[in-house]
């Protein structure tokens, strides 16, 4: 059978294409992804027996290892079993779900919210569940791709503005049919940047406009506003957002996302989002995981603070360094090299110094950026912030 499947393969135009694919071979020989840890510890990870410093982690507040949250996922799986193996709509709903999503909604500042399985998940149906054929979609042109693959399968048409700028989104509406049903679509927090958005401008444009507003806040979600309750927190005006999305895969610790809004709207996405009909619920411990992180939120303030403090003795580093940090705001925070064999070069010098980061280059980002993507944890030590200045004083001499 074996054999049969190889002579198979061998004559087939998409195996071949799989296995010429010099993008593929590009990466395989280079090694800059797909890294397997095997053992974590904190802020440590090991690979091939050798420590790391973890510096590109999305556990913006160190939440992971919290023992409240461990309990609470033990708790769920011995109460709840492994998983439901079903749909919400079918048979997959259970208590845990409902008050996951009572908690996050009221902690967002909205009515009513669903969870789903995957953040990629939730994101897509946040924007293919309210646009359809014939609808336009205005988009900042450095959304994550979870988005734009809302926007595909959703059949509406897009029209991108850049990034971060409502006088660009002004300009693409003047040239619009105003009767058009329009969605504008934009991120909290863009991870790859570490920009956060300019939220009064661009709610000041959809009021004007009449534009159904999309918002991703998996970044934001735990890290700004008071209580970690997000971007539109922070600027208050989260009853303005139509609908936030997100992930709980970041500062919550745990995995999953979430679509939280008015709860017409959340009604309406239980009859039509093809992405929560057919996806199977969320299992038992990461929800149970994600609620705890957070109550530990609101009860634990000090995670938050510990994670800003960081953030900022880190951004002087970089600053100190004369290193191009894209103007960050956030704890996510490029290092911005712009050629692919810079960024290759210094992710490689922090690797050999015992720091693990991760390389994006283009197209998965504009011309030019090409960077090295770090995030701080609250999680990092005095000691392990000095460890990794030392490190980027190498990489950035060498590179």
């Amino acid at each position: 059978m074996a054999l049969f499947s190889t002579r198979r393969l061998a004559t087939s135009p998409i195996a071949q294409r799989c296995a010429e694919d010099s993008v593929t071979k590009l990466r395989l020989k280079y090694a800059p992804y797909y890294h397997t840890f095997d053992r974590q510890e904190g802020t440590r990870v090991w690979k091939d027996g050798r420590q790391y410093l973890m510096l590109s982690s999305n556990d913006y507040l160190g939440l992971g290892n919290h023992p409240r949250v461990v309990a609470a996922g033990e708790e769920a799986l011995r109460k709840w079993g492994s998983g439901t193996t079903g749909a919400r709509l079918a048979n997959g709903s259970r208590a845990y779900h409902r008050e996951l999503e009572e908690t996050l909604a009221d902690f967002l500042g909205k009515e009513a919210c669903h969870v789903h399985a995957a953040g990629y998940l939730s994101c897509m149906s946040a924007v293919a569940t309210f646009v359809e054929r014939g609808d336009l979609v205005l988009v900042d042109k450095n959304v994550h791709s979870s988005l734009w693959s809302g926007i595909k399968i959703s059949g509406a048409h897009a029209e991108r503005f850049l990034h971060n700028d409502p006088e660009s989104l002004r300009e693409v509406l003047a040239l619009e049919d105003p009767a058009r049903a329009k969605l504008l679509l934009f991120e909290g927090v863009y991870s790859m940047e570490g920009h956060v958005a300019r939220l009064p401008e661009l709610l000041e444009v959809a009021s004007e406009h009449s534009l159904f507003t999309v918002m991703d806040d998996a970044h934001g979600l735990g890290v700004l506003g008071r209580e970690g309750r997000g971007t539109a927190s922070s600027f208050g005006c989260a009853d303005e957002v139509d609908i936030i999305s997100g992930s709980f895969s970041k500062a919550l610790s745990s995995t999953g996302g979430f679509v939280a809004g008015s709860r017409t709207l959340i009604d309406y996405l239980r009859t039509h989002s093809k992405q929560t009909i057919f996806s199977a619920a969320i299992a038992p411990a990461p929800a149970a995981c994600a609620l705890e992180a957070l109550r530990v939120l609101r009860e634990e303030p000090e995670h938050l603070e510990r994670l800003w403090k960081n953030t900022r003795r880190y951004q002087a580093i970089l600053r100190n360094l004369g290193l191009d940090t894209w103007e960050s705001q956030t704890p996510a925070v490029p290092i911005v090299l712009g050629t692919k064999e810079k960024a290759y070069s210094f992710w490689k010098q922090l690797l050999q110094q015992g720091v693990f980061t991760v390389m994006s280059v283009a197209p998965g980002v504009p011309p030019g950026k090409d960077l090295v993507r770090t995030a701080v944890s609250a999680r990092h030590t005095d000691e392990d912030l000095d460890r990794i200045g030392e490190a980027l004083t190498v990489a950035a001499r060498k590179a």
